[in-house]
């Protein structure tokens, strides 16, 4: 595997959006403006499916998001160790919350003595109490389907669900709802010291340009979110390299693809992606 997103950069957790603190359906079709349509957005599973292929190729680079349960690593970025399928960090307390859910449905599984250590190093890029007996268990767990389950849940209730929800509520289709997540996914909901999260982008979009739910075309307002999500990456050393969005998230929105409509063709990282159909 190549140079991924996760060597580049770490992903912010998010709780949902009513209480959204730092960490990280259905919409309008190309043909369908907001309030008349019957569009699948990322509630259809097909839809959500492209979705999580598209942030692991710029993740992962691969669109094989299913084998990435068991990653685990610190990419020295300040957050600890960052693992599973979307990037769960020990720093940001979303990763001790996958383990206490998988503690739920699997009481006495291998990684539940470490939920003391995991809550005393959020905050912090420590390891204590953690370390390689952590590691190996969290890779070996992705082995069992209530982990896996657990990771699921975890990124449904933190980054998928609330970002496809406020999308909804801005009247985005597919398109739309995808971009909004993938700026969870990296950026969080809120905004820590030094960056600019979802919020923040949100707010300078919609001061450019109005959401379909204000009266505004889809087209612009999603064009005007992407300029503000690049300047914002770009005020961060690690998130200098764009090309999730201007090779792939831009591509699809200059193609008319407000549906996520297959086939999908993209670049991140100089590799090329496609997506033929569900």
């Amino acid at each position: 595997m190549k140079l991924s997103t996760r060597s580049l950069i770490a992903s912010a957790a998010a709780l949902a959006l009513a209480a959204a603190v730092l960490s990280g359906c259905s919409g309008g079709g190309p043909d369908t403006a907001y309030g008349k349509g019957a569009a699948a957005g990322l509630d259809d599973p097909a839809k959500k499916d492209i979705a999580m292929q598209l942030v692991s190729s710029a993740e992962n680079s691969s669109l094989d998001w299913r084998s990435q349960y068991k990653y685990i690593e610190d990419i020295h970025d300040g957050r600890g160790y960052t693992a599973g399928i979307i990037g769960f960090c020990s720093g940001t307390g979303d990763m001790r919350r996958v383990v206490e859910r998988y503690t739920k449905a699997r009481p006495g599984n291998p990684l539940e003595r470490f939920e003391p250590a995991l809550r005393a190093v959020e905050g912090t890029d420590a390891h204590t109490g953690l370390g390689s007996r952590f590691t190996e268990a969290w890779a070996d767990a992705a082995g069992d389907a209530a982990f896996r389950s657990a990771q699921d849940a975890e990124r449904d209730a933190s980054y998928f669900g609330p970002s496809v929800a406020q999308a909804e509520a801005d009247g985005l289709g597919a398109l739309g709802q995808f971009i909004y997540y993938d700026a969870y996914v990296m950026h969080g909901s809120g905004d820590a010291e030094g960056t600019v999260g979802f919020r923040t982008m949100r707010g300078r979009a919609l001061a450019k340009a109005d959401a379909p739910a204000r009266g505004g075309d889809e087209t612009a307002y999603l064009d005007a979110f992407l300029d503000v999500r690049v300047a914002a990456m770009r005020e961060e050393p690690s998130h200098h390299d764009t090309s999730r969005v201007e090779t792939a998230q831009r591509v699809f929105l200059r193609e008319g693809k407000l549906g996520l409509e297959t086939p999908l063709r993209w670049k991140v990282y100089g590799d090329s992606f496609r997506i033929e159909g569900p």
